[in-house]
Parts: structure tokens; sequence; C-alpha cells
């Protein structure tokens, strides 16, 4: 059994499932079935078993089943074993009415705060979405490496929604008024404080994606050589301290109010930074190589960050692979199979081909996924 692995999994009113569950042994978990067929709805399920809105970053009301003619998402339910080294605990998730704003976080049965179930459950996904992240925006690349830093420090979210909020009230400050100086000082307090600590944590997940990554040699995915671009993370990367970095950033932000009301938006700070990526050996720019390794590119990424966090303190990831394995020839494919088992990781994977997954079998469970149901393979 790995460190930390599901060992029951039941769905109720989530999504296309009126009800559904499993019982897992801690191996890997494939599941395949048409395209449509509720595949990556368990994946969802599974993704809010920690803080957050899901590998498809999903509003309450939406992943309630909804049949037609219903205005709105049913009440919704996820409910978990989880085994670690500390034995078996019971945790869920989900919201009591339908349309409500607010999910329920159960630990052992009692409610709990949402940030209760970072200490049991961690995560790292690879999603279809993602596989345009060197070719999108700077904004989801952040996404992508603040997600891959809050499954290692998982207090980095509170300092990244902190930060937001003080952005947006100062925002509406300078461009609704009144542009009170004495609440723009606060604010702006807030801001740098949070701002630092999040610049702080991106320098060192950097440092220790880098360093894992850079004995990932004999495998047959791409290396890829990491760099932050924004201003604030390379204060942290060249060693500044975090008060340091919070007293520069807290005097920009005052300096560059006047810029920041005529733009309607914040012109600086760590929301304005960006991940580099180069393929190693052709030195070249993620955005510049072919889809092909683009998507290796990210999948190592995924892969490093879970090796890293297997030896960490705390519980061993949980992989969630959308899609992955139909986008690897079958070498590469053979490779990702056998790290998740040499990890000694829980990985759950989608396909709509059995024959994708012929590797694993007799390692994993398998799961056909179609309409009616789950039906183990």
């Amino acid at each position: 059994m790995p460190a930390c692995a599901l060992t029951r999994l039941t769905l109720t009113d989530f999504r296309s499932y009126a009800g559904a569950e499993l019982v897992l042994d801690g191996r890997p978990v494939w599941l395949a079935g048409p395209n449509g067929a509720g595949k990556t709805n368990l994946l969802e399920a599974v993704s809010f078993l920690i803080p957050g809105r899901g590998l498809r970053g999903s509003n309450l009301a939406e992943v309630g089943r909804r049949m037609p003619g219903e205005a709105a998402g049913r009440a919704w339910a996820v409910a978990v074993s989880v085994c670690t080294a500390d034995g078996e605990t019971r945790l869920g998730t989900g919201v009591e009415t339908a349309g409500a704003a607010r999910r329920v976080v159960r630990v052992e049965g009692e409610p709990a705060p949402p940030g209760r179930l970072a200490e049991h459950i961690r995560q790292v996904w690879l999603t279809p979405a993602q596989d345009r992240l060197f070719l999108d925006s700077a904004t989801e690349r952040r996404r992508f490496f603040d997600r891959l830093a809050f499954a290692a420090e998982p207090i980095h979210a509170a300092h990244v929604q902190a930060y937001e909020k003080a952005m947006r009230e100062r925002m509406r400050l300078l461009t609704d008024g009144p542009a009170d100086a004495a609440w723009l000082d606060a604010l702006e307090a807030r801001m740098a404080e949070a701002g630092a600590l999040m610049a702080d944590t991106r320098a060192r997940t950097l440092a220790a994606l880098s360093a894992e990554i850079a004995t990932r040699g004999e495998r047959p995915f791409p290396l890829a050589q990491l760099s932050l671009t924004g201003e604030w993370e390379r204060l942290a990367v060249a060693g500044c301290e975090v008060a340091e970095i919070g007293s520069r950033l807290a005097t920009a932000l005052a300096a560059a109010r006047d810029r920041d009301a005529a733009a309607g938006r914040a012109l600086t700070g760590p929301h304005r930074g960006d991940l580099a990526v180069v393929h190693a050996e052709k030195d070249r720019a993620a955005a510049e190589c072919s889809t092909g390794e683009q998507k290796a590119l990210i999948l190592n990424l995924v892969l490093a960050q879970a090796a890293r966090l297997a030896r960490a303190h705390g519980p061993a990831p949980i992989l969630l692979l959308d899609e992955v394995a139909a986008h690897l020839d079958a070498r590469r494919r053979a490779a990702l199979f056998d790290e998740i088992e040499a990890l000694g990781l829980q990985a759950f994977l989608t396909g709509t081909d059995e024959m994708l997954f012929d590797g694993l079998r007799g390692r994993a469970q398998g799961f056909a996924v179609d309409g009616s149901g789950l039906v183990a393979c």
C-alpha cells in the first residue's frame, strides 16, 4: 500500500453520477471509456478532496448533478477513506443544498475547515487543458506553478488569496474612490506581506524542482530548465530576505498608485510574474518545441514534483493524469507506468481505449466507464 492511498471513493449526485462507489487497493487506477462517459468527472471528484475548486476550476453549483429542466445542480457529496502511515481516515466534502456557495468538509464525520484536507491528501494533476501551457498566457503558467507550490506547502494558497483580496480592494479604492491614503497604506502593507511570502515560496519550489529534474537524465522525457521571470521572484531566488522583498514591494505599490489607477489594474507585484521553461537538450524555449515535446516537458515537471513530494514529510501525493497516455508514444507510456510504480504512488489515469493501459495490467486496477456505471476489468 502506498504511503497515501484512497481505499474507497463514493460519489453522490456529482456531475453525471447519481451514485458511484469504487473499492480500491492502493494500486494505480486506470479508467477507460468513450468521450463523455464520465472518466474526467471521477478525477474531478477526487480533486475536490483538497482545498480549491478542483482540476476544472469549477464553481460548486456546476458540479452538482442536473437533470433536464433543473435550473441548478443538486446537492452533492464526495467521500473517501484514505490510508496513510497513521492509519485510515474518512474525509468528505460537498454542498448540503442545491446552489450553495460554500462547501462543507468533514473529517471523521465532524465538520472541519477546508484547510484540514491538506493534512491528509496532497495531489498533483495534469489535464488536457494544460496542453497549451507554454502557449497560453502567463496567468495560466502562474496558476500551474502555484498548484505545484501548494502541493508541497499548502499555506501558499492562503498567501495567494490574501494578496489577491487586498489587490482587488486596493484597485476599487484607486478606481472608484475615495483613495484614502491611510487605507491604501494598509492594503498595500497586506499585499506586500503576502506577496513577499508568495515570491519566497515560488523560489523554494523552483529550486527544489530544478534539483529534482537534474536527477532525471536517464528517463525518456525531455529535461526542462526552469526560471521565474517576475521581479519579486528574482529577488527571492537571489536570496533576498522576505522582509526586504515586502518593504520594496510596499514602496513600489505606493509609488504606482496614479499609474495603476489610470491603467485600471496593478502593474507591479507577484501577480505579474511568469514561469519560463527551456528544453535543456535543445536549448530551445518550450513554446518553440513540438506539441509532443511540450506535453512531455509538462509531464516531466509533474513527475518531478510527485517524486520529491513522495520523499518529503507528509502524505505522498496522489497523481491525477487525465488523457495523458494517449499523447505518449509506447516508450514514454511504458516509462510513465514504470515510474508511477517505482515511486509507490496511487495514480488515476484516463483514456478512451483499454489497450493504452496494457502495460499496467496486473499492476493496477482497471475500470470500464460508460453511461451506466463502472465495471472492473
